[in-house]
């Protein structure tokens, strides 16, 4: 894509966080809007926010789990733009527990909104993107999604990781067809996504990526979307420095999970 200008992008998780920040970065860049969340008062004060800028916003409360909200979505952004060019699939909610305490049910609530939301987005969408032989999918995972340290919230870490594979797949397939597919994989960034967290048993204590990823500002992240898009790249992780962690996992497997078994150990030794 050469150019965000007049673009209309669909963004879930919208009022908030990276959502937000995606918005606002490609409403910079010219692009039209669909915000799409639970928190009606949220999409206003964006859609307020980014109408006093200039910019064409269609705010839409939607429940990505219910199974007809992604249709809804479509028809109200074709009915108020008349195409669609972007999707942006960034719904993403957290629980915690050690594994044992999780129930079945907290598992299914997870699938159901991190990764079903993006099964029934493709459903909806990717047949318009197919059909115009134009577009670009973005789909947020997670640096839980890409190597083991999360333990203390294995449903989120689990969805991430298949919506690693999903998007993998998709550029695969899509981008023979002009469709760019982007997995977009954060790291540590100073959003809202751990407030009101379920916690189950005595909980677990956060395990965080490592201590060399420096915490960063959504508005980052958006700009880092943006240039993505246009650049048609694949995978974007908030920082450069992962990918010497994955190497170092991919060289020997056993020993990194060692090594993450070992940080507990210190933890403990440090805390006692």
């Amino acid at each position: 894509m050469d150019t965000l200008r007049d673009k209309v992008a669909v963004i879930t998780g919208a009022a908030g966080g990276i959502g937000r920040a995606v918005a606002c970065a490609l409403c910079e860049g010219g692009a039209r809007l669909v915000a799409v969340d639970l928190d009606d008062g949220g999409l206003h004060t964006l859609a307020e926010g980014l109408g006093d800028r200039g910019a064409a916003v269609l705010p839409h409360r939607a429940d990505v789990s219910d199974a007809g909200a992604f249709e809804a979505v479509r028809d109200a952004a074709l009915r108020r733009f008349g195409r669609i060019d972007i999707v942006v699939n960034n719904v993403g909610v957290l629980t915690n527990g050690l594994p044992e305490d999780i129930p079945v049910a907290e598992w299914q609530r997870i699938v159901d909104i991190n990764l079903m939301s993006v099964v029934r987005s493709n459903a909806a969408f990717l047949p318009l993107l197919i059909d115009q032989g134009s577009g670009h999918v973005v789909n947020t995972a997670s640096f839980a999604g890409l190597f083991t340290y999360s333990y203390d919230r294995l449903p989120y870490a689990a969805t991430k990781a298949a919506i690693v594979q999903i998007s993998e797949g998709l550029a695969i397939y899509l981008r023979p067809k002009n469709i760019g597919v982007t997995v977009l994989c954060p790291g540590p960034v100073a959003t809202n996504i751990t407030v009101g967290v379920p916690s189950f048993g005595r909980g677990a204590p956060l395990r965080i990526p490592g201590e060399q990823f420096a915490l960063l500002e959504p508005a980052v992240v958006g700009e880092l979307v943006a240039d993505a898009i246009l650049r048609n790249r694949f995978f974007v992780p908030t920082h450069a420095n992962v990918v010497e962690e994955l190497r170092r996992r991919a060289d020997d497997w056993d020993a990194y999970i060692d090594f993450q078994i070992s940080r507990d150990r210190g933890k403990a030794n440090t805390d006692g």
